[in-house]
């Protein structure tokens, strides 16, 4: 079996200071890449500079970034490390996040307002510079981080779900817009024990350990990936696929509100479903059954 290399290629992976982050980093650095490890907290002895240190001493090469991704400053002066340090920019994991859990009735701005600076804005702040660099080279493999808790609910977690459910749509639509220009985007939904929840996983805990995600990111980043707008969920060896169907629903030119209500069980039939891979797929169908119906 030939091993997926990166030799050459240049991996920025955010929140690598820690689990699962960190995971991603030092797969990434085994298989050839240059990682630039990021995580807030400056020298000496800061997360990042450890995970630096752990892959330099492996034989790679690795530069720690203590940037937060929290600001459009941030955002940009992690990439611009990247590329003085490197001169270029392959891949980008973005993985740096926070919780601050409260029942929906007892959050306040703030609690709200931390979590997706983390991880809504901070990719987008991180995204924009890579992309335009990505985009004139004709290439690019990015690999956001969404959640169950986003992708199904959770309770108190109204906040991070938002979040983590928004991370979805930015990489539908970055797949759509990365297709001519080279550059494939998908997202992992991990299952993971982290210093974060591993309290509430118990013993549970040592079924999922962080590092057990970092071989499907290293798939999803690799230029032999052909897969974009896919959302993989993962964790302790397993791994799906997360897929959004549409029903075939009903068509109705007299369509009511009681017409919705008697016939719910046609409505949500997932006989026949399909996966959009775009809104264009979703509109296509609208339209056929529009047609069919008129017809």
């Amino acid at each position: 079996m030939t091993e997926l290399q990166f030799d050459g290629e240049v991996a920025l992976v955010t929140g690598a200071g820690r689990g699962i982050g960190r995971g991603h980093a030092l797969e990434l650095a085994r298989r050839g890449a240059r990682v630039v490890v990021n995580d807030i907290g400056g020298p000496p002895g800061s997360p990042a500079q450890q995970v630096t240190e752990e892959i330099s001493k492996a034989g790679g090469q690795a530069v720690a970034s203590h940037d937060s991704v929290a600001t459009p400053d941030g955002g940009a002066a992690i990439v611009a490390q990247a590329l003085a340090a490197f001169g270029q920019l392959d891949i980008v994991v973005n993985n740096a996040g926070i919780l601050r859990d409260k029942s929906f009735g007892n959050l306040t701005p703030d609690l709200v307002d931390d979590v997706l600076d983390v991880h809504l804005r901070g990719a987008f702040h991180v995204l924009i510079p890579a992309w335009r660099h990505m985009k004139e080279c004709g290439y690019g493999r990015i690999v956001n981080t969404t959640s169950a808790a986003g992708l199904f609910g959770n309770f108190g977690q109204a906040n991070y779900g938002a979040a983590k459910a928004e991370l979805v749509g930015l990489t539908r639509v970055l797949a759509v817009e990365g297709r001519k220009a080279g550059i494939n985007v998908n997202a992992v939904a991990p299952a993971a024990a982290t210093r974060m929840n591993a309290d509430m996983l118990g013993d549970r805990a040592a079924l999922i350990p962080p590092e057990a995600i970092a071989p499907v990111v290293a798939f999803l980043a690799h230029r032999d990936c052909t897969l974009s707008g896919q959302v993989l969920s993962v964790g302790g060896g397993h791994v799906s696929a997360v897929l959004t169907s549409v029903t075939r629903g009903i068509t109705d030119a007299a369509l009511s509100a009681e017409t919705v209500r008697d016939r719910l069980a046609e409505i949500f039939d997932p006989q026949g479903a399909v996966i959009p891979r775009h809104i264009g797929d979703d509109l296509g169908q609208l339209f056929a059954a529009l047609a069919a119906e008129g017809g």
